[in-house]
């Protein structure tokens, strides 16, 4: 995937590749051994979710380690394919494995991804990890460029 990218390029994708995964591992580690909190709007707590979000599909809790590994290199391979589009999002797409990845060694360690932050003001949310919020934000940044910088460029040849 790498040789797709210029120097530059391959150093922030691993860069930012190692901070998530490690980022997240360290997190999870310090949840595994004791780190607890119970705050007003947030509590950190130890969850072994054995589905994907929100618990969903939990029955194919022996599965699901190999049809995540299977998305995982399903969406390697498209990348692979869609040169374009990776070398455009490379920066997002290396946070995105990254956290897939992490969440996956969790699966084949602990039997189900390990998560610790629990947001209960004003309404009580699914417990996540930093893994899920990186996804998030790599799919956001996919989703910001695509939306509102291809239409700039776009325009920009039209006139």
């Amino acid at each position: 995937m790498l040789n797709i990218l210029n120097k530059k390029q391959s150093i922030i994708f691993t860069i930012a590749f190692i901070a998530v995964f490690v980022l997240d591992q360290f997190v999870k580690y310090l949840s595994l051994n004791g780190m607890r909190y119970n705050g007003s709007f947030m509590s950190l707590v130890l969850v072994f979710n054995d589905g994907v979000a929100f618990s969903m599909f939990s029955f194919l809790k022996e599965y699901l380690k190999y049809i995540h590994l299977a998305l995982i290199l399903l969406l390697i391979t498209y990348l692979l394919i869609q040169k374009k589009f990776f070398k455009e999002h490379f920066l997002a797409f290396s946070i995105m494995v990254s956290a897939g990845l992490s969440n996956l060694l969790d699966r084949f360690l602990y039997g189900g991804v390990v998560d610790m932050f629990f947001w209960h003001k004003w309404f009580e949310f699914a417990i996540f990890n930093v893994a899920d919020v990186m996804i998030n934000i790599s799919v956001a940044l996919i989703l910001i460029k695509e939306i509102f910088f291809k239409k700039k460029d776009k325009n920009a040849n039209l006139t």
